[in-house]
């Protein structure tokens, strides 16, 4: 019976062992702000990449906080956790996450926004300057068709601290100096809120009377410029040229409410990083940096791009 006693007790510890060191299989979506639709799409497509494969998934939402991501940081290296992808706040406050993350040795693979680091397993990024430029082509061509040459452009910018935002604004201005058209003035969102960006519209139309084009740098508090532009009564004299998609621009850009935006592709983005960090953890070889293209979608081609636009952009899969 003691014999018994001994072998049952030594098979308990040894199962506990067992699983102690046993690696963890979770990995982590730590979002900037998963309220945002760009970011839920973007975890819609970490998630599909990961199903056929025996690790756990879960979302850590920063909530627009860096206080909060720094948290949600040092969660994740407690838990041991296989793996991070991250979409961080901004580029300096994702320096102190891959410090930490790095000291734990535990991999981390940034989906959008960048770092002022290159301690990361693998970056997946747009390429935000190009398809900034191609939409100030578009929206320069348009304006000379108006003959509004004299006319100025506002830009109600993501926060510049970040580096796709920093690629955004150069692409964008380098268009709009060689078309020999002005920029009236540049506004940084930082509620990300409707009523932000009908705040920053309205007050771009009352203080600079040549603005005849507004460009947004994201899609989500789109419905503010829109209002604030009629209830200005300028529908006819204020073009709107956007930065990624919400699924209405599938009926506002043939309407022309929206002239046309530059849409990345987050869902095939979390695809990618997904399959990276597979890749990873099975001990294959990982790209460094990633550049998806960004789609520059009018009037003139968005009937032809409808199913990508659908999949890569919306995250709506048949």
């Amino acid at each position: 019976m003691k014999n018994f006693k001994f072998v049952f007790i030594f098979l308990i510890l040894l199962n506990t062992l067992f699983y102690a060191n046993e690696p963890n299989k979770k990995i982590i979506y730590l979002s900037s702000d998963i309220k945002v639709p760009f970011w839920q799409t973007m975890s819609n497509g970490i998630k599909n990449s990961l199903q056929n494969y025996n690790y756990d998934f879960e979302i850590y939402d920063s909530k627009n906080s860096i206080k909060k991501e720094l948290e949600l940081t040092i969660k994740a290296i407690k838990q041991k956790v296989a793996g991070i992808i991250i979409s961080p706040i901004n580029s300096s406050s994702c320096v102190t996450v891959l410090k930490l993350a790095k000291r734990a040795n535990i991999p981390v693979i940034i989906s959008d926004v960048g770092a002022d680091s290159q301690d990361y397993l693998s970056y997946i990024s747009s390429n935000n300057y190009v398809g900034a430029y191609e939409i100030g082509q578009l929206l320069s061509k348009k304006m000379i068709e108006k003959n509004w040459q004299d006319g100025t452009v506002g830009i109600i910018a993501i926060p510049q601290k970040r580096i796709n935002g920093q690629e955004r604004t150069a692409g964008f201005m380098s268009a709009l100096t060689k078309a020999k058209i002005k920029g009236a003035t540049i506004k940084q969102i930082s509620t990300w809120t409707e009523q932000e960006a009908y705040n920053f519209t309205f007050e771009m139309i009352k203080n600079y009377p040549k603005l005849k084009a507004i460009w947004l740098q994201t899609s989500s508090p789109y419905k503010g410029v829109v209002k604030a532009i009629k209830d200005a009564k300028k529908e006819e004299d204020i073009i709107l040229v956007s930065f990624d998609a919400e699924p209405s621009f599938l009926q506002l850009i043939p309407k022309g409410t929206i002239l046309g935006s530059g849409m990345q592709q987050p869902y095939l983005m979390g695809e990618i990083a997904g399959k990276n960090m597979i890749k990873y953890l099975h001990h294959s070889n990982v790209e460094k940096n990633i550049k998806i293209p960004i789609l520059v979608v009018s009037t003139d081609n968005i009937k032809n791009n409808f199913d990508i636009i659908n999949r890569n952009v919306l995250g709506i899969k048949k």
